[in-house]
């Protein structure tokens, strides 16, 4: 009798391992405007609210992998000021600073509400020396708002979403996925592009598809529904067609060029997020990304992660 019950036990639990192995992994992808508008600065509201709903138990960013060398040797001189200045902070933190890997997995098991000043200070140096800029980032904000976050609207997507989302969820750290190795090459692409199509009428079709772009959104702005309205495939269509130019009806150089540097790094974003997914025991993943992104994002993850159920957000 001992015996059948212990084998009945072990089928038992058998059977609840092999059902939780086979719930499938997904990723639920949120586009977002970046910084917005101070007239529209409640805009991210309804989108937090979807994003807790869905209940995810990780955040994908759009930030710089700590160990993607290639993107960060471009960003310490590039286009953002913000990526720069961290870059050579986190220079400076790994000449002074001790990391203690016992004092921050201790931190982490305190609730946010619970880490004090002194937690967060290391925290902060901690992911500074490890060039782990969204949670330097989420860390900071939480020092500064408190474990309920920003009063205020900040108007920008980490303030008002991932951050605030985070805290709701109780979610310590945060997945980045981006690179920008060739982000300097994009641009010079795009803005050769530019110059070609000024005779060619390539630049009246996109300057057409902005108009219908700013033209569509005003009423949802008006009435908070900016970040739906953004999210609907129809205008996340019409953003990716204007960033990865294949609007256009006559191809250049330019444009050609920026359309493979934009395919390609989307590629790798989807990589980054797949093979982080794929290795994670989560199966509820959220991905805050600029909207523009959403279409390759989804195209590559179907493509290359078929294990992997891929949601956008209005779907």
């Amino acid at each position: 009798m001992k015996n059948s019950f212990s084998f009945l036990l072990v089928l038992f639990i058998s059977i609840f391992n092999l059902n939780a192995q086979d719930e499938q992994k997904e990723i639920l992808i949120v586009g977002s405007m970046h910084t917005v508008p101070k007239i529209v600065k409640h805009s991210y509201k309804p989108m937090l609210r979807r994003a807790v709903k869905y209940n995810p138990t990780s955040i994908y960013v759009e930030s710089p992998m700590a160990n993607d060398t290639l993107s960060w040797e471009y960003l310490k001189d590039g286009w953002s000021k913000g990526y720069k200045a961290f870059y050579y902070l986190s220079d400076s933190i790994q000449k002074t600073f001790e990391p203690n890997i016992n004092k921050f997995n201790s931190i982490l098991e305190k609730s946010f509400s619970k880490m004090t000043r002194e937690d967060l200070n290391f925290m902060i140096n901690s992911f500074a020396y490890k060039r782990d800029n969204a949670n330097h980032e989420f860390y900071t904000y939480l020092k500064n708002h408190g474990s309920t976050g920003a009063k205020k609207p900040t108007r920008h997507e980490d303030g008002d979403l991932t951050f605030k989302l985070a805290l709701k969820q109780g979610i310590k750290l945060l997945k980045s996925m981006d690179d920008q190795r060739t982000n300097g090459d994009y641009h010079e692409a795009w803005s050769k592009c530019s110059k070609e199509g000024a005779a060619n009428g390539n630049n009246a079709i996109v300057n057409k598809m902005n108009k219908e772009d700013y033209n569509s959104a005003i009423l949802p702005s008006i009435f908070r529904g900016l970040g739906k309205h953004v999210n609907k495939r129809k205008s996340l269509m019409r953003l990716h067609q204007m960033s990865s130019f294949t609007y256009v009806k006559t191809k250049t150089e330019g444009c050609t060029d920026g359309e493979r540097y934009w395919n390609e790094r989307n590629m790798r974003m989807a990589r980054n997020i797949g093979d982080q997914v794929m290795a994670s025991d989560s199966n509820r993943n959220i991905v805050i990304v600029g909207a523009s992104h959403v279409i390759g994002l989804e195209q590559e993850l179907k493509n290359n992660y078929p294990n992997i159920k891929v949601v956008l957000a209005s779907e």
